[in-house]
């Protein structure tokens, strides 16, 4: 096993000096002196050789970065690292993996790697409890050795998974606190209405199927708020330009609908209002409509006037977003 910690020199050190104003900006912390952002990485599976060019062409830019096998730090330095969860996708290392793999042309080495945060200053414990909660999220990284050696641990063997005994059974009152226990997105009408799905089968759910049902049935994937019903706007003094065109947005949606459409509205119609009133118009021709509406999608011409359906796919999923919104969904 090879470690490697790699570090930009001062003049590009951005990163390092964004948090430091980051956190003295964010947390009040200003005892902060300085700061250093550390990259580390964990190889496998490579010759003494192969290590030293993977260094040099992949790992580090000679240019702009100092790398080592060992961490110096200053008696009045505080260091920790943080890498990412058992599981979660490690961009950097698996491209790190990939490279050092056609570097050889060998098998694919196992990579690993943590970011080392170095402080400076006279901080106290509260202090660095605050930072460290600050910048590790829970949800995909956590604290890990500065120094340790890397363990390969095998992953160990998944328990059964859990039976929601009593599920059937509970009431209304009891999903209120059942969603707070759990932490769930979905609604208590939504665990009513699957309550009666597993009624009708005769059998209580796993653990599993409510955490897939919470994950797709949630607001961030059905875009419930786009989708509630707007029944009073209100306008603060000085928002004039936005009652205007909230004005605007009711005008053309009596064009487009009518005056007399039952059609509610809500965020998702004001949102697509514009689309709409081009397509009556006439001036949105090259539109697809179809029961495809995760993407806007337009119909163009090739050369050989061969029509093409290009989508524009505005956004993709690779986080629990609905759990944390930072980090991930693009």
């Amino acid at each position: 096993m090879h470690r490697l910690f790699v570090e930009k020199t001062t003049p590009f050190a951005n990163d390092s000096a964004h948090l430091i104003g980051d956190l003295r900006n964010n947390l009040a912390i200003e005892s902060i002196k300085s700061a250093r952002i550390v990259q580390r990485y964990d190889l496998d599976g490579l010759t003494d050789e192969e290590f030293a060019k993977a260094t040099q062409l992949i790992l580090s830019e000679p240019q702009v970065e100092t790398s080592s096998t060992e961490l110096s730090l200053s008696s009045d330095e505080t260091a920790f690292a943080v890498e990412f969860l058992p599981g979660q996708f490690d961009q950097r290392a698996d491209s790190a993996a990939q490279c050092v793999q056609i570097l050889t042309g060998k098998e694919r080495p196992f990579v690993s790697s943590a970011r080392v945060i170095i402080l400076t200053g006279k901080l106290s414990k509260k202090d660095l409890e605050a930072i460290k909660k600050y910048l590790i999220n829970p949800v995909d990284s956590h604290e890990v050795s500065v120094d340790a050696p890397y363990k390969r641990n095998d992953s160990p063997e998944p328990t059964n998974v859990a039976i929601l005994k009593g599920f059937n059974q509970k009431s209304k009152a009891d999903f209120e606190r059942y969603r707070s226990e759990l932490g769930l997105a979905m609604s208590t009408a939504d665990l009513l209405h699957t309550q009666k799905h597993f009624q009708k089968e005769d059998r209580e759910p796993t653990i599993t199927e409510l955490r897939m049902l919470d994950t797709y049935w949630s607001d961030h994937c059905r875009h419930t708020t786009f989708m509630s019903k707007i029944a009073k706007v209100s306008f603060d003094d000085g928002t004039e330009v936005i009652q205007e065109t909230y004005d605007t947005y009711l005008a053309t949606r009596d064009e487009v609908y009518g005056a007399n459409t039952e059609r509610p509205v809500t965020l998702m119609d004001i949102a697509l209002m514009g689309m709409k009133e081009l397509r009556k118009s006439g001036e949105l021709d090259n539109l697809e409509v179809s029961n495809e509406i995760n993407a806007a999608s337009i119909v163009v011409h090739g050369d050989d006037e061969q029509e093409w359906l290009v989508q524009f796919k505005n956004e993709t999923h690779n986080h629990p977003t609905e759990i944390e919104p930072f980090g991930g969904a693009a």
